[in-house]
């Protein structure tokens, strides 16, 4: 959503946490430069690579008068080339000596515009996070496709907000754009800026960390005015801004952020976030996409790449070349993480690591140079499966499984957590219950994202475990996963956590998913129908639609879901009242019931392959 390329876009982290927090770019090679008059020409990094022309920030006029400011780096023979955009909140110039891809463009004979989106560095105008990026990156793109070093064909890059800003524009369907690879982004608000009707905490440590400092150097204000005396601030400050309630209160984002307390204004089903919507407009962009993201990327990550997918194929039904792939790694959110066998405390192996540059060009010099490198004759799917760490190509996603429902029954005996069985279970009436004090949430024990241990959760009086039998073999879950769980509460509203674990013997409990995929509000059951609140004591069917995986629980492991209403810092603090912690903080305690019986047979649905596959 909205970090550096290379690192997470945003951590999840306890609030006591100050390093982890950030977005910090993870640095790679950094070519040498020779300056010659007002470019810069890259020197040979290896016998293949050519000379390169860098016109240093070349003015890119906006429709509204504003000018944005790019880097070009061109090959330095004459001619016409295909050119590359990357637009980028995080500095043009950070970002040319921190990733390789530009360089490695430029040898493979394409021209890049490397540009400051609005209000960032060298571009004018004011910054409002991806709000104008539709306009101006449909005018950036065009700009470059009429360029004298252009040959017209246009393809854009990226991951997290520079992965954002190319679905923005392509919805507006520049003519120009051929191509593009959109990596660890969104396909909806709803899963962006909310994740499931909670608000994401995240916006607030992402704009401490990588804008505010710099806009209070821009205009002059008070406050910390570099990364580093941000980092060192955060220390103090990131605890207290985290805690805040109401969420309005966050008096050091004022005058840095006016645009963080807009969007506050604007609940999830709002018609104002249409701006930033994708998933009604895949017909408005002819551009062959790319998509790639993350068993454990931030929540937004792989919903959106399938998401996005799926709705691309369903708007090309008669194109012989539909023109999009999808990639899914068992990565973290970033670039360098790409390159990384390890996600958390999981290790993939060797072959779980790609190439994001190979990756990117190779997609480009198909679609913008026609060369016949196999794009268009590979199967379009290519996903890691866990557990058994190994890839696997396909000709659709999801893969067929057969939908197997585990039901939610009560512990037996001395048994601390209930159980997961195949069929409802038989008793009227049966309940679990747990009470939930948002005073004293559920504290994310881990301060980064990936594969993390939470079986210490098992010992929580707020948190509700249940877990399968040990499998007698090896049993793979790939594809969307829904969970189904009947509650009440004796309160007007409340959240709906519901974490999917794998296992093991030694009683190790992983996650599989970031945290946000896995959480509802009760009151924004059916988004359509805005908000509605409980009436306390009626039973109510809430549905998680988002959680998706691929991992094979090997023989002997369990399959564990554990339910809370809170999990904090990552999402807003659900106050229990019926009211807004936007606007309110009064909070209450509530006790909340969850039935596992015939009539309210809660579940959660698994997508099981074969076991020949």
């Amino acid at each position: 959503m909205h970090a550096p390329q290379t690192g997470p876009r945003r951590i999840r982290v306890a609030a006591t946490s100050a390093a982890l927090l950030l977005s910090r770019p993870m640095k790679r090679c950094s070519p040498a430069l020779i300056l010659l008059s007002s470019t810069l020409t890259f020197a040979q990094a290896s016998p293949s690579s050519q000379p390169a022309i860098l016109d240093k920030n070349v003015a890119v006029p906006m429709r509204d008068g504003v000018v944005l400011r790019a880097d070009v780096l061109r090959p330095a023979e004459a001619g016409k080339f295909p050119v590359l955009v990357y637009r980028t909140p995080y500095g043009k110039d950070a970002e040319q000596h921190d990733y390789t891809t530009f360089r490695h463009a430029a040898e493979r004979s394409y021209a890049v515009v490397i540009q400051d989106v609005r209000g960032r560095y060298h571009s004018d105008g004011e910054f409002r996070p991806y709000e104008n990026e539709a306009r101006d990156g449909y005018d950036t793109i065009e700009w470059a496709a009429a360029q004298p070093w252009s040959n017209g064909a246009v393809g854009t890059f990226g991951l997290s907000y520079p992965g954002a800003v190319q679905w923005l524009a392509a919805v507006q369907n520049p003519p120009h754009l051929k191509a593009m690879v959109p990596a660890m982004t969104f396909s909806t608000p709803q899963n962006f800026f909310y994740a499931g009707g909670t608000w994401d905490m995240s916006w607030i440590d992402w704009i401490w960390d990588n804008i505010a400092w710099n806009t209070r150097a821009r205009k002059n204000l008070p406050g910390p005015r570099t990364k580093h005396e941000a980092l060192a601030a955060w220390k103090d400050q990131g605890p207290k801004m985290l805690n805040t309630l109401p969420l309005a209160g966050v008096k050091p984002l004022q005058q840095v952020a006016p645009y963080y307390f807009d969007w506050l204004r604007h609940p999830p089903e709002d018609p104002w976030w249409n701006w930033s919507e994708l998933r009604d407009k895949y017909s408005h962009t002819h551009a062959a996409v790319l998509n790639l993201s993350a068993w454990y990327d931030d929540n937004y990550g792989p919903e959106g790449a399938t998401t996005n997918y799926a709705g691309l194929l369903k708007s090309r039904p008669a194109d012989r070349d539909v023109g999009t792939h999808l990639l899914l790694g068992p990565w973290v959110h970033g670039v360098d993480n790409t390159e990384k066998t390890r996600s958390g405390e999981r290790e993939f192996g060797a072959t779980a690591a790609i190439h994001y540059d190979e990756l990117i060009l190779r997609w480009m010099d198909h679609y913008l140079k026609g060369v016949d490198n196999g794009v268009d004759r590979e199967k379009p799917v290519r996903y890691f499966v866990m557990g058994r760490n190994q890839w696997r190509d396909a000709d659709q996603w999801p893969p067929t499984a057969r939908r197997t429902p585990l039901f939610l029954a009560p512990q037996t005996g001395s048994a601390r957590s209930g159980q997961l069985q195949p069929a409802p279970f038989d008793n009227p009436d049966s309940f679990s219950d747990f009470v939930s004090d948002p005073t004293s949430p559920l504290v994310n024990p881990y301060e980064s994202s990936g594969a993390h241990d939470y079986r210490k959760l098992a010992e929580r009086a707020d948190v509700l475990t249940f877990d399968s039998a040990a499998l007698p073999e090896d049993t793979e879950v790939t594809g969307p996963i829904r969970a189904s769980i009947f509650v009440s509460c004796d309160c007007l509203d409340f959240d709906l956590c519901a974490r999917l674990l794998d296992v093991s013997p030694d009683g190790t409990a992983i996650n599989l998913m970031s945290p946000g995929l896995d959480v509802v509000r009760a009151s924004y059951r059916d988004l359509n129908r805005g908000r509605q609140l409980l009436s306390p004591g009626r039973i109510y069917q809430l549905n998680l639609d988002n959680l998706i995986t691929s991992n094979v629980f090997l023989q002997g492991h369990h399959i564990r879901l554990q339910i809370s209403a809170t999990f904090t810092p990552n999402f807003s603090r659900n106050l229990q009242t019926g009211q807004s912690e936007a606007t309110h903080a009064e909070m209450r305690k509530a006790t909340i019931r969850v039935f596992h019986d015939k009539a309210h047979p809660s579940q959660i649905m698994l997508p099981v392959i074969p076991t020949d596959r």
